[in-house]
């Protein structure tokens, strides 16, 4: 009997656990409105200090976030852009765009108008969400992470990095994925300058090598 029970325990565990990962919009609220109230709080009297700004519109902020995923294989494989594109809807919780070739590569044999990928621009309550999501629970899953450069801002003030496995957002079942994708995540903000980027990413989390 006491087999049987424990059986059950485990059946029940793995039958809940999707709905545990799942995001309610009550959850999404409630992350963005924490990140937001902190970029208030402490974020914009951090930066005025800092850079002795006089009006509080000119504190850089967070402005939108593109997620782009790239598959190269869907030009032998149009399946891969389907699940690609499921698995990218599951981690932010907006239905993608499919990215199509720019120019033909015959090399890859890439025509131009290929879809080759899909990506997701999120603004407002979903890209706090996604950006508090991301800093506190997926780069820390990251495989020998030890922060990410600082090299990788593009002199206007954006961040780019590149993520090798989507496995590590949570909503991803390990034990349905059918294939490891990669992707560039670039986080968009209104600061002037990179260093003025950067203090704003470093007050908001984000990890930077040292």
């Amino acid at each position: 009997m006491a087999k049987a029970k424990g059986k059950t325990k485990t059946e029940t565990r793995t039958e809940t656990k999707p709905e545990a990962q799942a995001l309610s919009q009550k959850d999404i609220v409630h992350r963005s409105t924490r990140l937001k109230d902190f970029y208030k709080e402490k974020v914009i009297p951090s930066l005025r200090k800092k850079f002795s700004y006089k009006n509080v519109h000119q504190v850089p902020k967070l402005v939108k976030i593109v997620v782009n995923m790239g598959v190269g294989q869907a030009t032998q494989d149009p399946k891969l852009l389907d699940i690609a594109s499921a698995d990218l809807s599951i981690i932010t919780g907006q239905k993608p765009a499919i990215t199509r070739a720019k120019k033909a590569v015959s090399q890859f044999k890439v025509r131009k108008g290929n879809p080759i990928g899909c990506k997701v621009s999120l603004r407002g309550v979903r890209m706090y969400e996604f950006f508090d999501r991301l800093v506190n629970f997926s780069m820390p899953r990251i495989r020998d992470f030890r922060g990410v450069s600082r090299d990788s801002f593009d002199g206007r003030g954006n961040f780019t990095f590149g993520v090798t496995e989507h496995t590590i957002f949570p909503e991803i079942r390990i034990d349905k994925v059918k294939k490891i994708f990669g992707m560039d995540i670039t986080i968009v903000t209104s600061a002037r300058t990179d260093e003025e980027s950067h203090e704003l990413l470093s007050a908001l989390g984000v990890p930077f090598k040292k």
